[in-house]
């Protein structure tokens, strides 16, 4: 084999530093190595490429990959699985480039890799971080076990407009515990120990403010203060970068008129400078091309201002491999910049140990030891059982009895290609559990299942086709909408509940799956509609991406159901909460409206001048004429099987100065019926303050599980440091007064009691 002349310096230089400090080894290897590059090969370690042509992976997206790779014109892959697959594309690169450098290989492992999980807004609802870290860690052991140790994940935006099709991705409206859930997913993907064989570096994405994209319309616009930033958006992005993230992705959207992967304030000096980011940033896929339609120049012009602005790794659009050489020659950039840049990269290479051994990665004895195990299936299925939400349960029509007969109907109630929910690539839609499935392991022959498919996910084809666009999604049945509701409501006659599975398909919501209307489709109401007049039991399992407009079934059903797309063990984990094997505990973690007109609605909204208290009507009031001001269902809203009680707040201290702490207790008693855990929320107000601050935020949680009949005090600590936000000249601080403390059980369900800051 060809003596590799990367191996020889890096044995060479491990040996003349073993006994240095690790950061300085690492300054030291990558800067011998770069002393050795071209300015080409230092371009082409900012390229980043998904194949085709030469390694079979099917997407034919760059073209020439073996010729690039052996060029060393490449610095990262994405889209290739597979220890021998990835072996052989990162043998190109070590074997027949100059250098040898290896490359970096990513995939897009958003909630679980071949396990997976419920989408992350699903997975936020349990309200769980050792839960959420764990998802996390089981990914990053299947991912890395398949080859792939670099992931585009967590999507930590936070989201207030249900109408953007990728709140599905993320958790949901509120900064404190977005903040929270982007750390357990660093913490989950990269442990303590990048180099292990069983960690991922993570990227959070996507920055910035994706989330509050114009209309709720994918890669639209943002404008916003620097103080809503500061407060509201920016928090989770920093909490990952705080928890260790390896990798930035820039956002396609503009922020305050200039698009992020050219964005200097934001890539620089707000992320490096100011937070003390240390990796590297990627760009989202050919957002440095996008910047030409966002009227900032060619690509040669586009490319150079990413450049500048601190993005170091350009994806798929190879502007900065075509042209970042020219703009060296004409004085646009310099070389300097281009060696900060793929200095970043070498050393992202060297913490995930890729400079010592290329091929860690690649054990072809792991995929079958430790992907889809019988382990984490159960995880799958456990996580998916505490993310559902219980929005409704008159006269406790659930749990349901193991015994009697079942109508199980709807068009998701034998779906399997829906059950995985939007970007799942690596997951495997033949290996989900369908609703029906789910429910006959569950009950075996104790209840008899009747089945009636009752409607489409949606009637008309065109529609179906943009739903279908990575496979078929919805099929349409050849029968009418009425023959099929007739079928249904013909099974419901002979049954003693009836169980309608109902919903969204899973590519209804992700990315370009934007809606403008958040009702159910009308076919699917239809069948709601037909079923409820049978005077049956009915039990919605609603199925979605994002909260829903469900005011209607709210008032036809007895029961409701929030499953979200629940992954790989979707219909065990259903039938597990269904008949009781598991009391439901999740909690919205984003807020369902009455209609689209009151979007965006979240509960840390501020005050007007002229606030309405309650949904009574008065004129001249913060108000609509056609609809209540409160949510449908508010953040932090979900039902149990049994009943919790909270008593009045004490506090330990009614008055505070700066370096003091006070507490904040309530005795939690469960009154019900079932043992259960309640998520119990502390919300703070400012009462006044120099800049409007929101008339509740969440500053803390705890989830407790209690016996039937029993009692808990639960105590929380607040210090100043609960107390600080951005004023308007955008320092972090807590201002003197009066402040509310409130403990519930969601946003507009709590206790309340002061305290003041002296």
């Amino acid at each position: 084999m060809k003596k590799l002349l990367f191996l020889t310096i890096a044995f060479a230089l491990f040996i003349s530093c073993g006994q240095q400090e690790k950061e300085s080894d690492m300054d030291r290897f990558v800067g011998d190595l770069m002393s050795q590059m071209t300015v080409q090969e230092k371009i082409g370690q900012l390229n980043l490429i998904t194949p085709g042509g030469g390694i079979p992976t099917g997407s034919v997206v760059s073209t020439d990959v073996e010729a690039k790779i052996k060029e060393g014109n490449v610095g990262g892959i994405f889209g290739v699985s597979g220890p021998q697959k990835v072996r052989q594309a990162q043998q190109l690169a070590i074997e027949e480039s100059r250098l040898g450098i290896p490359m970096i290989f990513g995939s897009d492992v958003i909630h679980g890799y071949k396990t997976t999980f419920p989408i992350p807004l699903g997975i936020s609802a349990s309200w769980d971080m050792e839960l959420i870290e764990k998802t996390a860690r089981i990914a990053a052991q299947e991912a890395t076990a398949d080859g792939i140790f670099w992931n585009f994940s967590p999507m930590v935006d936070i989201a207030r407009d249900p109408r953007w099709g990728r709140v599905a991705e993320g958790a949901g409206e509120d900064p404190f515990l977005g903040s929270l859930v982007a750390k357990a997913m660093v913490r989950g993907y990269q442990q303590d120990d990048l180099a292990h064989e069983n960690t991922m570096m993570a990227t959070v994405k996507h920055m910035a403010l994706y989330g509050a994209s114009e209309a709720g319309r994918d890669y639209n616009t943002v404008d916003m203060s620097r103080n809503r930033m500061f407060n509201d958006y920016m928090p989770p992005y920093k909490a990952a970068v705080d928890a260790g993230a390896g990798c930035v992705m820039s956002s396609f959207n503009d922020v305050n008129g200039i698009p992020a992967s050219g964005n200097r304030w934001l890539l620089t000096d707000l992320l490096r400078d100011q937070w003390g980011f240390d990796g590297f940033v990627v760009s989202d896929y050919t957002s440095v091309n996008e910047m030409i339609a966002h009227g900032m120049g060619d690509l040669q012009a586009v490319s150079a201002l990413s450049l500048k602005a601190g993005l170091d790794m350009d994806m798929v659009g190879e502007g900065f491999l075509t042209t970042l050489e020219k703009s060296l020659e004409e004085g646009k950039v310099t070389e300097a910049e281009i060696d900060l840049a793929c200095r970043r990269i070498l050393e992202a290479k060297y913490k995930l140990g890729l400079l010592d051994d290329p091929y860690r990665y690649f054990d072809e004895t792991r995929p079958e030891k430790e992907i889809l195990t019988a382990e984490n299936r159960q995880a799958a299925r456990d996580v998916a059982a505490r993310s559902f939400v219980l929005l409704k349960n008159n006269n406790q029509v659930l749990p349901l009895k193991k015994s009697g007969t079942v109508a199980l109907v709807g068009p998701l109630a034998d779906s399997q290609n829906n059950m995985l929910g939007t970007w799942a690539p690596t997951g495997e839609h033949h290996l989900a559990v369908k609703v029906i499935d789910g429910v006959k392991i569950v009950v075996g022959d104790e209840v008899e299942i009747l089945y009636a498919k009752g409607a489409n996910i949606v009637d008309d084809p065109e529609y179906a086709e943009k739903i279908n666009v990575f496979g078929p999604k919805v099929e349409i049945d050849e029968r009418s909408p009425e023959e099929m509701i007739r079928e249904a409501l013909a099974v419901s006659a002979r049954a003693d509940v009836i169980v309608a599975v109902v919903g969204e398909a899973s590519e209804m919501s992700g990315e370009s799956a934007n809606r403008t209307n958040l009702q159910l489709p009308e076919n699917q109401k239809k069948l709601v509609r037909a079923l409820a007049k049978t005077e049956k039991p009915l039990v919605l399992v609603m199925m979605s991406g994002r909260p829903l407009a469900l005011v209607e079934e709210n008032e036809l059903a007895n029961a409701i159901l929030q499953v979200w797309h629940p992954g790989v063990e979707a219909g065990n984990a259903i039938a597990d909460v269904l008949f009781g094997n598991y009391n439901p505990s999740g909690k919205l973690t984003m807020t369902f409206p009455r209609n689209v007109g009151q979007i965006p609605i979240y509960y840390a909204h501020r005050n007007t001048g002229r606030p309405q208290e309650g949904d009574t009507f008065e004129k001249f009031k913060t108000n609509y004429l056609d609809s209540p001001n409160s949510p449908l269902f508010p953040f932090g809203y979900g039902l149990s099987y049994t009943k919790f009680e909270y008593s009045e707040i004490t506090l330990s201290k009614t008055t505070i100065s700066a370096d003091e702490t006070l507490e904040a207790r309530v005795t939690l008693t469960n009154t019900g019926d079932y043992d259960g855990e309640e998520v119990v929320q502390l919300y703070i107000r400012d009462v006044v303050t120099s800049i409007t601050r929101p008339v509740k935020e969440l500053k803390g949680f705890q989830k407790i599980f209690l016996k039937a009949g029993e009692s808990k005090e639960v105590s929380f600590t607040l210090s100043e440091e609960d107390l600080k936000f951005y004023n308007y000249d955008l320092e972090f601080v807590a201002e003197p007064g009066e402040f509310i403390v409130f403990i519930g059980t969601s946003s507009d369900e709590v206790k309340e009691t002061r305290f003041v800051l002296e």
